[in-house]
């Protein structure tokens, strides 16, 4: 396992209730996914000691779980923002200005791709086809979808999510 990944610590009360849902599906392997997904609702990123609860409580390595959060997409072991802005890296997007708005919302939040902000608020990431190219560009911000932006609806879509969470 990369120890980089794992430079955070995860709340005792989220610990607690990552054991609860792994501890239904002790010896069950085949259920890590559905875990995983319980267990992601509660923290975006699976952490050294969300692995180790969750590895505990199935009783499955823990070199299995870390295998299996890294192998998909969307799962991660960094510390992601609260709102996880992906965007889509596929043609229809791309033809259509998709690079132009991912500049455009970078610059506003002042980090890189892949990167999140320092008041951990936004992480900005590509991705696959979201399956919306009717609406491309398009963006998904945590699991609400955003289609036929432009540089400067993008920039203002950011600027309404900054200003919701300060309320």
């Amino acid at each position: 396992m990369k120890e980089e990944a794992y430079s955070y610590t995860t709340p005792a009360s989220i610990l607690v209730q990552v054991a609860e849902i792994a501890s239904r599906y002790k010896g069950r392997n085949d259920k890590l996914m559905d875990v995983i997904v319980q267990v992601n609702k509660l923290v975006p990123d699976i952490s050294e000691e969300v692995s180790a609860v969750i590895s505990r409580e199935m009783d499955i390595g823990q070199t299995t779980v870390y295998s299996f959060v890294t192998f998909y997409e969307r799962l991660s072991v960094k510390k992601k923002g609260k709102y996880i802005v992906r965007m889509c890296s596929n043609a229809p997007c791309h033809v259509r200005g998709a690079v132009e708005v991912r500049e455009a919302i970078l610059d506003q939040l002042g980090i890189q791709l892949g990167e999140t902000t320092e008041d951990g608020r936004f992480t900005v990431e590509l991705s696959p086809c979201m399956g919306v190219c009717d609406q491309s560009p398009a963006v998904m911000i945590n699991d609400k979808v955003y289609g036929d932006l432009t540089p400067d609806s993008a920039r203002a879509l950011i600027k309404r999510y900054i200003r919701e969470d300060m309320q």
